[in-house]
């Protein structure tokens, strides 16, 4: 038994779903994961598998379907799949967002509408903040919610969706002016809509448009896309909470523990690059002996497994307290910032270990190396994180005159 990346403290549950999801990544995500991604192709048998081990509904409380557990359940889950094929990770991720804000911030009649479905993998959710001229910097959207009649038209553009095409629920955050007092400040401006829609590209409803597949260097087989809302009706029923002003911050709170998820899946993927390498260096001989017998290697390799050991243990940590009921955002800021980082050096560590072969397309770390740097972006950047962090610490170490 490998002794990276473990956790204690699990009850046999945890542990029955997690030897699950291993069996399923092991034996149908592995051994596909290369031919897919070269082919850029929609890993919808992987998707159905995950249907049916009840992966979509894990967080989604009993009564709704789901199997009602916890964020540290699920992060390990999540940590597993990523192990297997990042993307894979990103279907899961951008779903369960939607259903956590559901869950969290919905009128009970928008619980009792999606969550049953969204626990069965039906209702498949994506979500968006990005605009075009927009990044981190969410105070600059621009798409608008206006009133009209007794609802709502929605107009704008909205960028790098995961699942744009193959999902049927966006939550999207748009500005709502209209509705808040002149001197608001621009965060309680801002409002959530749930957007059903068909999957699939075009004009997938009348005002609704996800032009295509937006093409990437890594992060394959999942679709990325952009969304373009020209006019879209919609009703007061489909406004997230049913209040405008809230949005940000429904969103920030998805956000949240959707760090804890990218912590995760760079957790996942940089095992995998360890694991990648410690068998590829008892394998390759040169100067008479197996290179993991090289210093320069060995070294290398113990520094690799330092950086998984941290990457697992922050992320586990940082999905405890969220479970908890306390607050997490630097936790979760730490635990994204350092495990995208040591993702990324992990996976160039492994792709040096590998020599020239870890050019080459027929070995997997080349994929992995495309992969990697999606983390480093995914969820705010590392300079975001950090001054999500230093914001806590000033707050937490302020000095009291």
């Amino acid at each position: 038994m490998a002794r990276l990346a473990q956790t204690e403290g699990l009850n046999d549950v945890q542990e029955a779903i997690l030897d699950a999801v291993h069996s399923f990544v092991e034996n149908e995500i592995i051994p596909v994961a290369n031919e897919l991604e070269h082919a850029d192709e929609y890993p919808q048998a992987i998707v159905d598998g995950l249907k049916e081990l009840g992966v979509f509904g894990l967080m989604i409380p009993e009564e709704y379907g789901g199997l009602g557990e916890s964020l540290l359940t699920y992060a390990l889950v999540v940590e597993e799949i990523a192990r297997g094929w990042m993307p894979v990770s990103g279907v899961i991720n951008t779903h369960f967002i939607v259903a956590y804000m559901l869950m969290q911030h919905g009128t009970q009649e928008q619980k009792d509408k999606y969550l049953p479905r969204m626990a069965t993998g039906e209702v498949r959710g994506a979500f968006s903040m990005s605009e075009p001229g927009v990044g981190s910097d969410v105070s600059g959207i621009t798409s608008k919610a206006v009133r009209d009649g007794d609802g709502w038209s929605l107009t704008g553009q909205k960028m790098w969706l995961t699942n744009g095409g193959s999902s049927t629920l966006v939550a999207v955050l748009v500005r709502a002016d209209e509705d808040a007092p002149a001197d608001a400040s621009v965060y309680k401006k801002m409002a959530t809509f749930l957007i059903e829609k068909e999957s699939g590209f075009g004009e997938v409803r009348p005002g609704l448009t996800i032009p295509g597949k937006i093409e990437k260097m890594g992060y394959k087989g999942v679709d990325t896309t952009e969304l373009i809302m020209d006019g879209l009706k919609l009703t007061n029923d489909d406004l997230l909470g049913g209040e405008t002003g809230k949005g940000f911050y429904q969103m920030m709170d998805g956000v949240e523990v959707g760090r804890v998820n990218v912590a995760a899946r760079a957790s996942g993927l940089g095992l995998r690059a360890f694991e990648l390498a410690i068998d590829y260096a008892q394998q390759r001989s040169t100067f008479g002996k197996v290179i993991a017998e090289h210093q320069a290697v060995a070294f290398r390799l113990a520094d690799m497994a330092t950086k998984v050991e941290v990457a697992h243990t922050m992320m586990v940590n940082a999905a405890r307290k969220k479970d908890s009921g306390e607050r997490n955002d630097m936790e979760s800021g730490m635990a994204k910032y350092i495990a995208s980082e040591f993702c990324k050096e992990i996976v160039e560590d492994s792709f040096r270990i590998h020599g020239g072969y870890g050019y080459s397309k027929e070995y997997e770390i080349e994929r992995l190396y495309r992969e990697a740097p999606m983390l480093l972006i995914g969820e705010g950047t590392a300079d975001i994180q950090r001054m999500i962090i230093a914001r806590r610490l000033l707050e937490d170490y302020k000095i009291r005159t």
